[in-house]
């Protein structure tokens, strides 16, 4: 029996823009469990940044309960949040977000530093094993500008992948690629949830999400 991840009631957030107010969620209600791929589809302004910011634990809502993994997140301090983050959430942008003056294998190994509880030595091991992972066995040495836009997105996601999420939260993460390096991207989230973590990716690109078995949300 799969193990809920993400669950979500009544969750409402709302913006103060002088004297108006902006509800950018209203009451949403979600389940997602380990294993799944999630696909969470709509225009920009419909609030797909705002869910993954609160899912990120990264913003708070303004109401409803949100709980990860378990875990009662609207209780949480901000170190709370933070050590919450680094232990259960990977993170995957639109544009890559690489450091780029560092390698391949150094940019993977950045969320282990975090980490007190991991050496050196086993920090470079997880990094080598996420690139390994990803299909940039050769690529680790390399800098960001001498990657193509794929294998710069693949080496955010195998940082997203060296800590052993329960989840990855991708935001627009085939939206800087060309549609052929795109599917290969989806193909490589989709065997992430098929090895056991829950992924939720925001995207409007329908035309990509409907060659692949997600579940969409809108």
């Amino acid at each position: 029996m799969n193990n809920t991840i993400i669950e979500i009631s009544n969750l409402r957030k709302d913006y103060y823009i002088g004297e108006i107010t902006v509800h950018a969620l209203r009451g949403v209600n979600l389940q997602i469990k380990d294993g799944e791929f999630v696909a969470m589809m709509g225009a920009s302004g419909s609030g797909k940044s705002t869910m993954l910011n609160i899912l990120g634990c990264l913003d708070k809502p303004s109401g409803g309960s949100y709980h990860l993994d378990s875990a009662d997140v609207n209780t949480m301090n901000r170190d709370e949040l933070a050590k919450l983050r680094n232990l259960k959430l990977g993170f995957v942008f639109q544009s890559f977000n690489l450091l780029p003056r560092t390698t391949a294998l150094e940019n993977v190994e950045l969320p282990l530093f975090y980490n007190s509880r991991i050496r050196s030595k086993e920090r470079r091991e997880l990094a080598v094993n996420a690139l390994e992972s990803v299909g940039l066995a050769d690529r680790m040495d390399h800098m960001p500008n001498q990657l193509s836009g794929g294998q710069q997105q693949r080496v955010a996601i195998a940082r997203s992948l060296v800590n052993n999420p329960v989840l990855i939260l991708a935001d627009e993460p085939t939206g800087n690629l060309d549609p052929e390096t795109s599917e290969g991207i989806m193909r490589l989230l989709l065997e992430i949830s098929q090895s056991g973590r829950a992924v939720l990716m925001a995207t409007h690109n329908y035309t990509l999400i409907e060659k692949f078995p997600a579940r969409i949300l809108k």
